[in-house]
C-alpha cells in the first residue's frame, strides 16, 4: 500500500430516526487515538496539518486517501464487497466499524441498505459528506471498539473491512470489537471481517521487516513483533531532495483467534472465504472474509439467566 492507502487498513474508525447525523461520543483513547507529528488541526504555511483526535488517520491522510489508481478502489474489488454484505443485510440496517471516506458504505446505500457508521477521524468523515449520497449516512464519531449507536441489537450486519481490525492494537480492544459488534446486531446478524494472514512464512530467520513497496523515491514495508503480535507499517518517501517518513502501529491477528473472539462474544463462525467473491480459503490464502453469525439464546439459556439474576437479588 502507499502513504494515501493504509496497509496492509482503512481508519478505526441502525440509522437514527432523526435521520442523517454525526454524533461524538467520549469513549477515552484507542491505539488509533495516538498523536501525530504535526497536531494543530489546521494548516500552516499551505502545508495540510492533523488534529491529533483524527488519531493517525487526519487532513493529510484523509486529503490523499481516495487513490482511483489503487486497486482497492475499483469497482472489481468494491462491487463483490457490497453485494455480498448487501445478501447478508437482506433489506436490514448495517453498520460498518471504520467507515472512512465511504469506499464501502456508499455502494452498499446505493443497493437500498441503511448504513450507519463509526470513525474516529472527523477528517475522513469529511470527505464522506463530500462525495454524493455521502451527507444521507448517519455516522457516529468515536472509536468502534467501544462506540454505541442508534440502533444497538437491530442490525442485520456489522463489518469491518480492509485490515481494519489491526488499527486495534491490543488483544482487548480487538475482543472488545466483536463484543460490540454482538451487541449490536439481532440475533441471528452477522459480523464480517475482511484482514490479511500474517505474513510471518517471509521471514527468514533473524528477520523482523518484510517490504511491500520499494520505488525509486518510496520504500514501504511491515515490521513484526513475532512475540507480541505487535507490527507496524513503516513509510519512505523522497520528494524534491526531502525525506519524510511515517510508523503507524498494528496488531496482527490469526483466523482462529478471530474466531475464538467471535465465541466470547456469543458469536460462531459461519463462512470463511479468501475474499469477497467466495473463494475457497486455502493455507495459501493471504486474506480471509470471515462471516461470523450471533447466537440467538436459547429458551433453556434465557431460563437460567433469569434464575441467576434472581438468585442475585435475594
Amino acid at each position: 500500500m502507499d502513504s494515501s492507502q493504509e496497509p496492509h487498513a482503512e481508519p478505526d474508525t441502525g440509522p437514527s430516526a432523526s435521520g442523517p447525523s454525526t454524533t461524538e461520543r467520549d469513549t477515552g483513547p484507542s491505539a488509533s487515538e495516538l498523536p501525530t507529528a504535526e497536531q494543530d488541526g489546521g494548516q500552516r504555511h499551505g502545508v495540510v496539518t492533523d488534529a491529533p483526535e483524527d488519531g493517525y488517520f487526519g487532513a493529510s491522510v484523509a486529503e490523499n486517501y481516495d487513490d482511483p489508481a489503487s486497486d482497492v478502489f475499483a469497482p472489481a474489488a468494491v462491487e463483490p464487497a457490497a453485494d455480498l454484505l448487501a445478501g447478508l443485510a437482506a433489506g436490514g440496517p448495517a453498520l460498518e466499524f471504520g467507515i472512512g471516506t465511504g469506499r464501502i458504505a456508499l455502494p452498499l446505500a446505493r443497493r437500498g441498505v441503511p448504513v450507519h457508521g463509526i470513525d474516529l477521524s472527523r477528517a475522513m468523515v469529511e470527505k464522506l459528506r463530500a462525495k454524493p449520497g455521502g451527507d444521507a449516512i448517519d455516522v457516529t464519531i468515536g472509536d468502534f471498539a467501544s462506540t454505541e449507536v442508534p440502533g444497538r441489537g437491530g442490525f442485520a450486519v456489522a463489518y469491518l473491512v480492509f485490515n481494519t481490525i489491526m488499527n486495534l492494537t491490543t488483544q482487548a480492544e480487538q475482543v472488545a470489537c466483536f463484543r460490540n459488534a454482538a451487541a449490536h446486531l439481532a440475533p441471528g446478524g452477522t459480523f464480517v471481517i475482511e484482514v490479511g494472514v500474517p505474513e510471518l512464512r517471509l521471514l527468514p530467520p533473524g528477520q523482523t521487516a518484510v517490504p511491500f513497496r520499494v520505488t525509486a523515491n518510496r520504500w514501504a514495508f511491515d515490521h513484526y513483533d513475532v512475540a507480541t503480535q505487535a507490527m507496524s507499517s513503516n513509510y519512505v518517501e523522497v520528494v524534491d531532495g526531502r525525506g519524510s517518513y511515517r510508523s503507524i502501529p498494528f496488531r496482527y491477528v490469526w483466523p482462529a483467534e478471530l474466531d475464538l473472539m467471535a465465541q466470547l462474544a456469543g458469536m460462531r463462525l459461519r463462512d470463511r472465504w479468501e475474499g469477497w467473491g467466495r473463494e475457497p480459503f486455502t493455507n495459501e490464502s493471504g486474506q480471509h472474509v470471515s462471516v461470523w453469525e450471533k447466537v440467538a439464546p436459547t429458551a433453556s439459556a434465557e431460563q437460567s439467566d433469569g434464575a441467576n439474576r434472581a438468585n442475585r437479588s435475594e
